[in-house]
């Protein structure tokens, strides 16, 4: 089968479009031919850093498709199911083997591009919200880099709470195409402070949950930038930064700070319930996936570049 591989950690350049053989089913799992691959932060960041665990590398975490091999061990799959599946690794390629566990049968309605992007993303965003945030109708949310895949779940699930919705974004037209999924007030991080910003548009009180995708020196920011026993979840790195938290800082407002990985529970029934709910949603229309480019899988280099340049809206996808 073709896919886009790499030997060696780097810039989009190290990535090569290339044969690798098919992957084998497992007993406990499914093989699916790949419609599309929703391309995730942790995928640039697992191939600027991350360990190969094979050579050549296939990465990618997300990607929906139909099922062409079903192990023996499996039940609730058939051969030509269309599902979306998430893993370690293996998303970009025109073939992919999962764990029957990290996969969702495609809900009557909703196509593959758009079912390709929900569980990691949406799923993630929930937990942040939800499970780890506790937020409850009528509070602030702050979305760091609203524009990404999981700051636009953030938004649209926040809003749909009840919350009152914050984010941040790298330009005023950005976060102009945030505003029809629920953004109430946009902070262009290249130009405002935020933290003053955060204060500024709550009359100081500040938020009361903070979703952070960036990390680094953003983290600190969104410390400070938290109500009296306010929240903070944090999910990730996209920053490339060192973390850097001044915790002393959290103290005085009796403020928290929550590490969020949804991989370690998501084969949990709670998360498996809660990923096929929301995929419900969005063939209901009720949650809005955005798809701001498509690739062909063999510019794989180029849609990891375009992703890096942070002029996306929502995720971009690899198509084999």
């Amino acid at each position: 089968m073709k896919a886009a591989v790499y030997y060696e950690n780097g810039d989009p350049t190290v990535l090569r479009y290339e044969d690798v053989p098919d992957p084998e089913c497992h007993p406990k799992g499914i093989v699916i031919k790949v419609e599309a691959v929703s391309i995730e932060g942790g995928d640039t960041l697992n191939r600027w850093r991350g360990a190969l665990a094979t050579k050549p590398h296939i990465v990618g975490y997300q990607a929906a498709g139909e099922v062409v091999e079903v192990g023996a061990e499996v039940e609730g799959f058939k051969v030509g199911d269309k599902v979306a599946t998430t893993g370690a690794h293996g998303s970009h390629a025109a073939y992919r083997a999962v764990a029957a566990r990290t996969a969702w049968r495609v809900p009557e309605g909703l196509d593959c591009k758009r079912a390709s992007v929900i569980p990691v993303t949406f799923g993630t965003a929930h937990d942040c919200l939800f499970e780890f945030g506790r937020l409850k109708a009528g509070e602030t949310v702050l979305v760091q880099a609203g524009a990404s895949g999981v700051g636009v779940a953030a938004i649209q699930l926040a809003k749909r709470a009840g919350a009152r919705v914050l984010a941040t974004a790298s330009s005023h037209e950005r976060l102009e195409r945030l505003k029809s999924i629920g953004l109430d007030e946009g902070i262009n991080y290249k130009t405002d402070d935020v933290v003053k910003s955060v204060m500024r548009l709550t009359d100081n009180k500040g938020a009361n949950l903070v979703v952070d995708s960036v990390g680094g020196s953003t983290l600190q920011g969104s410390i400070l930038s938290l109500a009296y026993r306010g929240r903070v979840s944090m999910v990730g790195a996209a920053g490339r930064e060192p973390m850097q938290v001044d915790v002393g800082t959290m103290m005085g407002g009796n403020r928290s700070l929550s590490g969020v990985f949804l991989g370690a529970e998501i084969a949990t029934e709670r998360v498996q319930a809660m990923i096929g709910q929301l995929m419900t949603d969005v063939a209901r229309g009720d949650l809005q996936v955005l798809i701001d480019r498509e690739f062909p899988l063999s510019q794989a280099a180029q849609a990891h570049a375009y992703i890096e340049s942070r002029q996306a809206v929502g995720r971009v996808l690899l198509i084999p």
